[in-house]
């Protein structure tokens, strides 16, 4: 089984390529599905690498990359630390969790996509002027081979459950973030900002990256290289009554995570039907789903080391 790190990949797979209860015609080639889950210890979710996790990927969007590569690098607490201070979640009870959707997505990005994360969202939206406002995440892929690359624009959402009626946000959301006037936003942030020099090696790749998204380009260019991906970080009754990572529990994670994924991308696209937006049909969309069980005793954690660290520092 392929794995993000310690965590196990479920399914990695595209709609159109499964045997659907649903019309194949409802499903389209750019719609995919990423399951991944977390291992047991001791008949015990693993917390402890949940936890890690979290914290070892918490600079990528909570610390600019100037930060996380000149200040950061030799001391590790520093660096969590410095990003802790740039949280949201602990002073203030709306939308408790967020930030941990976002960052799970950031750590997935990195090590699943091999992504750059030329946007640290969490360190922008902690600015007054908060640039940061839109997608949850923003990275490039780049395609050494044929010196392009792709960009990422991401959501991220820790819900309580993901029945039918909790998909109708993320979906509204991603089409919010479709417009025009928001991806051209989210360009001239990234090629605004000095994260872009730090994070792309390669000056031809980087000047083709600040060519192509500038204010002028057409959306339609900019459409061709865009994927979305929909982080959904849910608690899940199936893994909270789970004792070990057995092939029972596995294919049970696998035939819910289908299921769920089938009625987000029939929702999904039947929206698109009603929206029309131009060069949908160019945009990969990426849903990651990630089933933890217990939602209240993740944020209760994160709320309660993250105080600690802030008032520590």
């Amino acid at each position: 089984m392929d794995k993000i790190k310690n965590f196990d990949i479920v399914v990695n797979t595209c709609l159109a390529d499964i045997e659907s209860r649903s019309k194949k015609s409802d499903f389209d080639k750019n719609d995919f599905l990423l399951s991944v889950v977390n291992g047991f210890e001791d008949g015990k979710w693993r917390e402890d690498l949940f936890r890690q996790f979290v914290m070892n990927n918490i600079a990528q969007t909570g610390l600019s990359a100037d930060e996380r590569e000149n200040i950061c690098t030799i001391d590790p607490y520093t660096q969590i630390t410095r990003s802790i201070m740039n949280l949201r979640l602990v002073d203030c009870e709306n939308g408790q969790g967020s930030e941990i959707a976002e960052i799970v997505l950031y750590g997935i990005m990195r090590y699943h996509y091999n992504a750059l994360p030329v946007v640290p969202k969490i360190f922008y939206k902690q600015n007054s002027n908060d640039n940061a406002k839109g997608a949850d995440s923003v990275h490039i892929v780049i395609d050494e081979d044929k010196m392009d690359f792709t960009l990422w624009l991401g959501e991220a959402k820790f819900f309580n459950d993901i029945i039918d009626e909790r998909l109708y946000d993320p979906i509204n959301s991603v089409f919010e973030a479709l417009g025009t006037e928001k991806i051209k936003k989210e360009n001239s942030i990234i090629t605004n900002i000095k994260d872009l020099e730090y994070v792309i090696n390669n000056p031809d790749i980087r000047k083709k990256v600040k060519e192509v998204l500038r204010h002028d380009v057409s959306i339609d260019e900019v459409k061709k290289r865009l994927h979305v991906p929909i982080m959904l970080l849910h608690e899940c009754s199936i893994t909270k009554g789970a004792r070990e990572l057995s092939p029972e529990y596995l294919e049970e994670i696998k035939h819910y995570h289908l299921n769920r994924a089938e009625r987000f991308f029939m929702s999904h696209n039947n929206k698109q039907k009603k929206e029309g937006v131009y060069g949908f049909e160019k945009i990969m969309f990426h849903l990651i789903l990630f089933p933890v069980p217990n939602k209240e005793n993740i944020v209760n954690w994160f709320v309660k080391r993250a105080n600690q660290i802030k008032q520590d520092a």
